[in-house]
């Protein structure tokens, strides 16, 4: 069996509760259309699609010694995922507030803070053997971005609705070589930005577009065998020693949208998977676009699950 892939980010136990429309700031009254608990974080998340497509997995998150993070463990351990926990004061955790459109406001209940270790041995030498490293937004995670470095592995992160702006995103950013992203808050056009963080140094930047399916910008080398649908784009800076780089799209899956939590996480994952199979990029965000469409099914972050938790 290969090495597992090394995942750094939140996992949480989370309560879900729908509402006709979200809240609006004055004091009224709701009646909630659902409501249940089940496990979150969006590296929880990705780890549980990779496991599902059979690729081994170690998750390094911070678990409490609680309700909370005993039901988190159980359900990851059940499903497939190696943990490579550190303690925290309280398992993170969250009221998600979400309609059937998909809107969602999250409110942090607890957060747990990175103590401050250096990584282990054993988690250092498991980043050096992994064939890549997912580094999920945390404060645990960007602690962790020189020993991934120096590890030597192509690394993976999720800036998720990034604003252009935010400093707490930049070391990711600078470390990827892949990045991941959704368009909710880049302004109309993400792909200015996108090429910028090639540009900077990223091999690939992919932004999930909802319905409307994902784009990715690369060096035109890293998607010279992409199919024929892929539109290469000009000359990035402009004059013809600039890097070029080419555009590539792919269309959402369609299917029955029971709940929309995780799409972003398993959409990675989907495509993660394919390019350590050796995908060409088109083939491997086509991937992504599958796996997303079978989280979309489930009301979890994965179908596995439906069977670990039994929620009626």
């Amino acid at each position: 069996m290969s090495a597992p892939i090394v995942i750094s980010g939140p996992a949480a136990w989370n309560r879900i509760v729908y509402l006709e429309h979200l809240p609006e700031p004055v004091p009224h009254m709701q009646f909630a259309l659902d409501d249940y608990e089940t496990v979150g974080g969006t590296s929880a998340g990705k780890a549980l699609g990779l496991a599902g497509l059979g690729r081994p997995v170690l998750l390094h998150t911070l678990i409490g010694d609680d309700v909370e993070g005993r039901r988190v463990q159980g359900a990851l351990e059940a499903s497939g995922v190696e943990l490579a926990s550190l303690t925290a004061a309280r398992t993170e955790s969250h009221l998600n507030l979400m309609t059937h459109a998909g809107e969602r406001v999250s409110l942090y209940l607890s957060a747990p803070a990175d103590p401050g270790t250096p990584p282990s041995t054993e988690l250092t030498n498991a980043m050096t053997d992994a064939p890549a490293i997912v580094l999920d937004l945390s404060d645990r995670s960007r602690g962790l971005i020189g020993a991934a470095r120096a590890s030597g592995r192509p690394i993976w992160t999720d800036i998720h609705d990034y604003d252009g702006s935010a400093e707490f995103h930049r070391p990711f950013i600078d470390a990827a070589d892949w990045i991941f992203m959704n368009a909710d808050r880049i302004g109309p056009d993400p792909r200015p930005f996108m090429e910028e963080c090639v540009r900077g140094g990223a091999s690939v930047v992919v932004c999930t577009l909802g319905a409307h399916g994902a784009i990715a910008v690369s060096r035109a080398a890293a998607a010279a065998d992409a199919d024929s649908d892929s539109d290469a784009g000009g000359d990035a800076g402009g004059d013809a020693d600039a890097e070029r780089m080419s555009l590539t799209e792919v269309a959402a899956e369609a299917t029955r949208v029971l709940d929309t939590n995780g799409a972003g996480d398993a959409f990675m994952a989907g495509v993660l998977d394919a390019h350590l199979g050796g995908a060409a990029l088109a083939d491997a965000l086509r991937a992504g676009a599958r796996h997303a469409a079978t989280v979309l099914t489930t009301r979890h972050l994965h179908p596995v699950l439906d069977g670990v938790l039994a929620v009626g």
